[in-house]
């Protein structure tokens, strides 16, 4: 199985070598691909996506004002990064350009943590997140069922709120609508207890 750093220094036609079935991203100088996600994590992505996406990018009966995109490339400086979602404020970012890829940093970032990929998310991209002054970042785990709620703060992160398990939570900043965290994981053999 393919994961973790493959190549340093990189370059972005290096990235385009990856093969599409993999996730490729360059993170401090480093290629790093994994595969693409597990259908527990993917399935979270997509009910997240879903929730957050209906009242507030599409503003289907809530406050609207985001775009909401699903794993969209960004170029932050000298890094390229996939989150599996991220929200800009329309604000900030008034049309999607047509290119492939965002340089404007977005608003919020939902990062859905695997076994293979945490470490990544935790370090790196957290630092690269902070570096860019992205005010939101959630951490979700499908496999332990929690959602890490992370604003910034003077440069750092801040741990706002840990929510867990079938709870309804509000979380910025997205507070204005209750988000069923049991919706995250349901028909999964994640929501599933252990034996």
């Amino acid at each position: 199985m393919v994961h973790g750093a493959i190549k340093s220094p990189a370059t972005y036609a290096d990235l385009l070598e990856v093969p599409d079935h993999l996730v490729a991203e360059i993170l401090d100088g480093e290629l790093h691909a994994s595969p693409r996600p597990a259908l527990p994590h993917a399935r979270a992505a997509s009910v997240l996506g879903v929730a957050i996406g209906g009242p507030f990018d599409r503003g289907a009966g809530g406050p609207g004002g985001w775009w909401i995109l699903f794993e969209p490339e960004l170029h932050l400086g000298p890094d390229v990064l996939v989150p599996d979602l991220a929200g800009w404020r329309r604000e900030r970012l008034p049309v999607i350009p047509s290119e492939p890829f965002l340089s404007l940093a977005p608003d919020w970032v939902a990062e859905i943590v695997s076994p293979s990929t945490e470490t990544i998310d935790r370090v790196k991209k957290l630092a690269i997140y902070a570096r860019e002054r992205v005010g939101h970042v959630w951490l979700i785990n499908p496999l332990a069922q929690t959602l890490e709620v992370y604003e910034l703060e003077r440069d750092r992160w801040v741990l706002a709120a840990t929510h867990g398990g079938s709870d309804a939570v509000r979380a910025d900043p997205f507070g204005a609508v209750e988000l069923d965290l049991a919706s995250l994981w349901s028909g999964t053999s994640a929501a599933q207890p252990a034996v």
